[in-house]
């Protein structure tokens, strides 16, 4: 992964803001996103930041979340909680979830059928989409397992 295409990215969409500052806070946040494996929310975020060392308040945290949201690097989403939770999106392949409401695992998968309904639907409609995810909420086979 590019982390310096990631900085760009953010870099630019600062820039053409025209009122959002380039500061070492966003950057420490954007590169904790990247090492970041599976999902996250910002309470895991902040605390990683905090203990690491770098310097920012959670307020700081969640707004840089959404610029990286507006910008394409990290992905947001709501898993049948009371809380967001967050997925780096840069360098990352179109992907769908499957979500156990036993156990709370989430499971990525990607299928090529979904895309071709997608693009389908979508020329039906004259639609041109930005982004597309699918969430299934059921049982995983650990917990239909268990009984």
């Amino acid at each position: 992964m590019d982390t310096q295409a990631a900085h760009d990215i953010l870099k630019h969409h600062l820039k053409s803001s025209g009122k959002l500052r380039i500061t070492a806070e966003r950057f420490a946040i954007l590169d904790a996103v990247l090492q970041t494996k599976g999902h996250f929310d910002v309470e895991a975020l902040y605390y990683r930041l905090i203990t690491g060392g770098v310097r920012v308040s959670k307020a700081t945290v969640y707004n840089t979340l959404e610029l990286l949201q507006e910008c394409g690097l990290v992905s947001k989403y709501r898993f049948a909680e009371n809380m967001s939770r967050y997925e780096k999106a840069f360098g990352r392949p179109q992907h769908h979830h499957l979500i156990c409401l036993s156990c709370g695992d989430i499971i990525e998968f990607v299928n090529d059928k979904l895309e071709l309904i997608k693009d389908d639907v979508c020329a039906e409609q004259e639609f041109v989409p930005q982004s597309t995810t699918l969430q299934i909420f059921g049982t995983c086979s650990k917990c239909t397992k268990k009984g």
